[in-house]
């Protein structure tokens, strides 16, 4: 647990901020509220009593400074990425703290793996890129399914939504993310990066029961085709997305996520199917759970908690895979996610 650490959590009012924000106080953290906006600050912190309100903007060092002040981690869950990550990764830096965020950018990590490994290393500190539903819950799904394999031939993550309402932070980092890589897709094949103009491949991916076969994208891209081949000796990595939920998501009239219960949940279902391959052998492990910006906050809290009571593989930037022991990881969030490997 916590034991009161405090941990500030940049872009705190966000959709997804708040369900980190409440995580961390159910976890025994002590959030400090902090982002560009201070009125919405004031008015999250009228809902979160007691809680140190900290206004800072990533083109003030001296304020981001200042919000970090204190703070055990850093948690940062505002887009559009490429503009906050590097200023925010500097500060913790800057204040000697591990860095964790919930990017689905997938420039934005490439950018954090390419500009901060180095310095991360040699300072012994921790970041972690998309430690999110997108980038981090595949790759711990990933690295589980590899076992005790050291390298596959391929990996397969395949993400069957019943929906996507897309929160107004999510169409401006895929804004962002589209206008950054020129509206090409991008995908890891023949173990590099590879940038795409060509259409979306439709297929049917073999989803498990109850979902069963479903009508999806290949090649869409996501954040796994930065985080699983950064550590794991895979030359393919292809990714997946229900038909449905990307009309969802490219529609400009899809309403927001609305809640239906008192934590604030959608009624959202997601099933995240990954399979490695190998010389002929296969490895499945299949997630099941609701909203996938929820389940954001008990992957990223558990990943801070883990970081600050020494339960890591190594230092510098690094996936959740490599830095977490995967199954163990998965394991721990069994009161929000259903888990099975085979």
């Amino acid at each position: 647990m916590g034991s009161g650490q405090t941990v500030t959590v940049f872009g705190a009012y966000g959709h997804t901020g708040r369900f980190v924000v409440a995580e961390l106080r159910k976890r025994g953290f002590v959030p400090v509220l902090s982002g560009r906006d201070a009125d919405k600050l004031k008015e999250l912190a009228v809902s979160q009593p007691g809680l140190d309100v900290r206004p800072a903007s990533v083109d003030d060092p001296a304020s981001l400074d200042h919000a970090l002040s204190g703070a055990a981690a850093v948690i940062n869950c505002a887009g559009p990425f490429a503009t906050t990550a590097a200023p925010v990764i500097e500060a913790a830096l800057r204040a000697g703290i591990p860095y964790v965020d919930v990017a689905a950018e997938i420039e934005a990590n490439i950018d954090t793996f390419t500009h901060f490994a180095e310095r991360a290393r040699a300072a012994g500190t921790v970041i972690v890129p998309a430690m999110a539903f997108y980038g981090g819950l595949g790759d711990l799904l990933a690295t589980a399914a590899m076992g005790d394999w050291t390298a596959a031939d391929e990996a397969h993550i395949a993400y069957g939504l019943s929906g996507w309402h897309p929160t107004a932070g999510t169409r401006a980092a895929g804004a962002v993310s589209r206008e950054r890589r020129g509206d090409r897709r991008i995908r890891f094949t023949k173990g590099r990066l590879e940038y795409s103009q060509e259409a979306l491949p439709s297929l049917e991916w073999p989803f498990p029961e109850p979902m069963g076969p479903r009508a999806v994208l290949g090649e869409f891209s996501m954040a796994d085709v930065v985080t699983v081949p950064s550590h794991l000796a895979v030359p393919e990595v292809s990714t997946y997305m229900t038909v449905e939920a990307a009309k969802d998501l490219s529609a400009p009239d899809t309403p927001a996520p609305s809640a239906v219960d008192e934590d604030g949940r959608s009624a959202q279902t997601f099933l995240v199917d990954v399979v490695v391959r190998s010389q002929g052998t296969e490895r499945r492990a299949v997630a099941r759970g609701r909203d996938i910006y929820a389940i954001t906050a008990p992957l990223v809290v558990e990943a801070v908690d883990r970081i600050l009571t020494g339960r890591t593989r190594t230092v510098g930037v690094a996936s959740a895979g490599e830095i977490f022991d995967a199954a163990d990881f998965l394991r721990a969030l069994s009161g929000h996610l259903s888990l099975e490997l085979r």
